[in-house]
């Protein structure tokens, strides 16, 4: 095969094609390719695949006692490994999201399993806090970028009409990982080691990689329509910058909504990273696992609200094109946010504070798990619609586009754990709470603004947006 043949497959091509430079490509093939039982299968490999970053991520909260009382160190210094984590989910995101538009989903999946493996046993062998930060974001790492690929694998399968529900049954799954991951972690603690559970997760990693390589097919519109039918050439390296994709955060419509999923997100951390100094202190609780457990409440409110608020923003959007006689207008999709923007996120917030400072006893304790119950339930309604609104607003960029906004929102998160501790100290529960929700409703406030000025916005600031007729 000379070079010049060579350059007209594969790889070249695909980039090429995403450019919107090939002929090949028939925007009308790029739902039918799978079936509705194979989009089912693809959706929910990578939504079990997203499950190990919940892990990582929550499984850790539970053990920080332990780990610091055998790194000899303090509390709030082991949690900064929190931080630090969705610290590297960030730089992981946006790495995997940019290298998936040349080379692939499938392929970022697989080389991103060695990092989680190397991370995993790293961690369990760390015998120092600056070998348990190093081993933590390389751990982070080669497992956080999946909740952008994922993302960019429901925006290739699924047209706008069906994308918030099968986003929300993509997140719901992999809020399964918020479920179990801090029980499995105050189990681990308290009946083993939290160095056994990393070793565990090393496993699980290796496991998954055997599954995605027989298993997951190239779902990328650029990678697999025009090559249907014949295996592509084995492609030559391509450079591509990692950080571009954070350019698409200079549309405003896009910046501000990310901001307000990551306010969002801070509300979470904000009740479930001091539980132990809310619910355990308040309530006398000592034992790793039952404060894990304590985590279940919040969890299952995920896992039930993600398809809930997915399908009522497919809803909303369904209405509204009806109302318009079938135009599309993409903030639409964001009138599902005041359900939890307004409503549930900002009232569980001041509801947890005032519970856990002044009412005691088994009262108190139920009334406390049902208010991160709402927390949960209503967090997905700000995050869900507008992770869609992002797919929906740049889905021949999908990927990128999650990948950006979950940097972004990382940064948002990292700042707001790392203040929570001492401002609960300063503070208090009530205050740091009250501040958090009233962060919340100013949130919603930039969503109405997008829905109001939404379309010149836009026009302000063109980043490549979808249009009515590539949707």
């Amino acid at each position: 095969m000379s070079v010049s043949d060579f350059e007209r497959t594969g790889l070249l091509e695909n980039h090429d094609a995403r450019l919107g430079n090939s002929s090949l490509q028939d925007p009308r093939d790029v739902y039918s390719r799978f079936n509705h039982r194979q989009r089912r299968s693809v959706l929910s490999l990578v939504a079990f695949a997203g499950l190990i970053p919940m892990l990582v991520w929550k499984s850790f909260i539970p053990s920080v006692p332990q780990v610091a009382k055998e790194l000899d160190s303090d509390e709030a210094t082991v949690s900064l490994a929190v931080s630090l984590s969705i610290f590297a989910s960030a730089a992981s995101a946006i790495f995997w999201a940019s290298q998936s538009s040349v080379y692939g989903r499938r392929l970022m999946y697989l080389w991103g399993v060695p990092f989680l493996c190397a991370g995993s046993i790293g961690v369990a062998s760390s015998t120092s806090i600056p070998a348990l930060f190093f081993w933590r974001f390389v751990q982070s790492f080669g497992c956080s970028g999946r909740l952008a690929l994922g993302s960019g694998v429901v925006g290739d399968l699924y047209p706008l009409e069906e994308r918030g529900a099968a986003l929300g049954m993509f997140f719901g799954v992999i809020l399964l990982g918020t479920m179990a991951a801090p029980t499995i972690g105050g189990v681990f603690t308290t009946y083993a080691s939290w160095r056994d559970l990393h070793l565990v997760i090393a496993a699980w990693g290796c496991l998954e990689f055997i599954i995605i390589y027989l298993s997951l097919p190239e779902t990328g519109h650029s990678h697999s329509v025009h090559n249907k039918g014949r295996v592509p050439a084995r492609p030559r390296f391509l450079f591509v910058n990692p950080l571009k994709c954070l350019g698409l955060l200079r549309s405003p419509n896009l910046l501000l909504a990310n901001t307000v999923a990551g306010i969002g997100m801070v509300t979470e951390f904000i009740l479930l990273v001091p539980i132990a100094h809310t619910l355990g202190k308040q309530y006398n609780i000592t034992n790793e696992a039952i404060i894990g457990a304590c985590f279940l409440p919040h969890s299952i409110g995920n896992f039930l609200g993600a398809p809930v608020a997915g399908r009522l923003s497919d809803l909303v959007i369904q209405q509204w094109r009806r109302k318009r006689e079938g135009e599309w207008v993409p903030e639409d999709r964001l009138r599902a946010v005041y359900i939890g923007g307004l409503f549930l996120v900002p009232l569980s917030l001041v509801g947890f504070g005032l519970v856990t400072t002044y009412v005691e006893g088994i009262i108190g304790l139920v009334t406390s798990l049902v208010l991160l119950f709402i927390n949960g339930f209503g967090v997905d309604f700000v995050v869900n619609p507008v992770n869609s609104y992002c797919v929906d607003l740049l889905h021949s960029q999908s990927a990128e586009i999650m990948a950006a906004g979950n940097a972004f929102r990382a940064i948002i998160m990292a700042t707001g754990i790392s203040l929570v501790l001492p401002s609960i100290q300063h503070f208090g529960v009530l205050t740091t709470n009250v501040i958090t929700a009233l962060l919340m409703l100013a949130g919603y406030g930039l969503i109405h603004l997008i829905i109001t000025f939404g379309d010149r916005m836009r026009a302000s600031i063109d980043v490549g947006y979808t249009t009515s007729s590539n949707i």
